[in-house]
């Protein structure tokens, strides 16, 4: 992936200005969306990872770029085809004090499946078979079948001590009782939908963070969070609208922080036999199921100007997107040519599937989960109405959205998702995979979309340990998903943080968290 990452202008007399603030013991981040729960193990969602891992570390982490690096492991390799070691960091604590071993690791990793939330973190246990304690700092991972993206996946077990037992409930993470790590921060307070505090973890077995304590902001309202930059309520603050970037670039008073992110704002059609909403004509429920046909879902790809969702409704800040990972990631395949905008022969097709004149449907999208989610939903609405659908748009905050979603209730949706682990077996085999409980696939798959030689093609490159040859599998299957529209990519999107003036040193992640143990003064 092209990484860009700006930051933009200071005049040197504002930074001076600042440089006092810069010294201050606390840090007040402003987020558009935080966690559901303190349970590390309660959700997929990137809101949730990026809040708890300030509390909970996982085996394996990752960089700004997404590159695989040390975490509570310090190494991992291949025993044999279907085992993999992992060495253990010595000498690290758990907030309480007591030692992390083997045994937390292993707690951990059979901890997942018995944990009931709204998005299963089973995505990332998928390939585990067993797990055997070898010694204090030694977990043995036995899989089922080859599974060379084993490390990967670990990017996102967090850690907890196996001494607060698989009874553990939401209660006692939210209330803080079980709500311990070995992470820089410790767990204070945490208010649903409004602020989670944390204190600096004295003994971090990393590098010590600088603010003494954090607290972490939920204010969901664009608007809402830039005024409180702007009056002094937070020092910082995620996904800067658009609409306010020009202003702020051109106010000494706050400085940006820029950067491409791995998130994809996907068209999901459900393409089973009786779809959730109904899809009518004229006001009667049609027969059968318009999104089943693949001319109807090639219409409405073709009736989508992504160059407009960029640069009119994003105001720049996004690329088009052509399949479900951005250009560079394992998997990512350069058949996949840019998604082109011909109206008259979407129109051409939805009439020879039998809609010459469109159709009435449903489509429901988030509108906190990332920048410009609720606006592209309803631009989308927009140009699908120019090839003659009623189009009922509508876009709900994230903790209706998923939940329903979660249990099928939408004909067709709009959320983002971002491969997180740098590599296609996270992401097709999560939502285009067909729904295999056993193998672990197609945990999100929503739409009952499911294709013998996508599943045949992208299942031999899970079990191929050659990295040339198991690439070369993932992006036949990225073609094949993205050729049947199984999924309907449009942009990737960019995030801007903004900060006062002078007040921080801050490193744009690809994944879009924002991690206050990675902020520092500015110097």
């Amino acid at each position: 992936m092209t990484l860009k990452l700006f930051r933009v202008g200071v005049a040197a007399l504002a930074l001076t200005a600042a440089a006092p603030a810069a010294m201050a013991a606390d840090l007040v981040i402003g987020l558009r969306a935080g966690p559901d729960s303190i349970d590390p193990h309660w959700s997929t969602l990137g809101s949730q990872a990026e809040a708890l891992r300030h509390v909970f570390d996982t085996l394996v982490d990752v960089d700004e770029t997404l590159q695989l690096k040390p975490g509570l492991a310090v190494s991992w390799e291949p025993v044999d085809d279907t085992t993999w070691d992992f060495k253990l960091r010595e000498g690290v604590k758990f907030h309480d004090g007591s030692d992390f071993t083997a045994e937390d690791a292993k707690f951990s990793i059979e901890r997942i499946p018995a944990v009931t939330g709204p998005m299963p973190m089973t995505l990332y246990t998928k390939y585990v078979e067993s797990v055997e304690v070898i010694d204090d700092y030694t977990l043995r991972v036995h899989t089922k079948g080859i599974a060379p993206a084993l490390p990967n996946d670990f990017t996102r077990l967090f850690v907890v001590p196996s001494e607060i037992g698989m009874d553990a409930r939401n209660e006692e993470f939210n209330s803080g009782e079980a709500a311990i790590g070995t992470g820089p921060y410790k767990f204070v307070s945490w208010q649903p939908k409004g602020d989670m505090v944390l204190s600096r973890n004295a003994d971090y077995w990393g590098e010590a963070p600088a603010w003494d304590n954090v607290t972490r902001r939920e204010i969901p309202d664009d608007a809402a969070r830039v005024a409180a930059l702007r009056s002094g309520q937070v020092d910082m603050i995620n996904y800067v609208p658009a609409s306010d970037v020009i202003a702020m670039e051109n106010n000494s008073d706050v400085e940006l922080f820029k950067a491409d992110s791995i998130y994809i704002l996907n068209i999901a059609p459900s393409v089973k036999d009786e779809e959730p909403q109904p899809i009518k004509v004229n006001g009667q429920e049609v027969d059968g199921n318009p999104l089943q046909d693949l001319r109807v879902r090639k219409a409405m790809d073709l009736a989508i100007n992504r160059d407009v969702l960029v640069n009119v409704v994003l105001e720049g800040l996004g690329t088009p997107a052509t399949q479900l990972m951005p250009e560079g990631f394992f998997g990512y395949s350069d058949k996949l040519e840019a998604r082109p905008y011909d109206l008259e022969q979407a129109k051409a097709l939805l009439t020879e599937a039998g809609y010459p004149d469109g159709f009435e449907i449903d489509f429901t999208c988030t509108n906190n989960r990332v920048p410009g989610d609720a606006v592209v939903c309803e631009a989308l609405a927009q140009m699908w109405s120019r090839l003659g659908l009623t189009v009922n748009a509508q876009a709900l905050n994230g903790t209706v959205f998923f939940p329903a979603a979660a249990r099928e209730e939408y004909t067709m949706t709009m959320s983002a998702w971002g491969t997180l682990t740098g590599e296609a077996a996270y992401t097709y085999g999560a939502l285009v995979h067909t729904k295999d409980a056993e193998k672990g696939f197609g945990n999100f798959n929503r739409t009952g979309y499911s294709n013998p030689e996508f599943d045949r093609v992208f299942g031999e490159g899970t079990q191929t340990l050659d990295e040339d040859a198991r690439r070369g599998l993932y992006e036949e299957a990225s073609v094949i998903a993205m050729e049947d529209r199984a999924l309907i990519p449009t942009v990737i999107l960019q995030s801007v943080w903004a900060a006062k003036s002078g007040l921080v040193d801050f490193l744009p992640r690809t994944d879009q968290e924002t991690r206050a143990y990675a902020i520092t003064p500015a110097e």
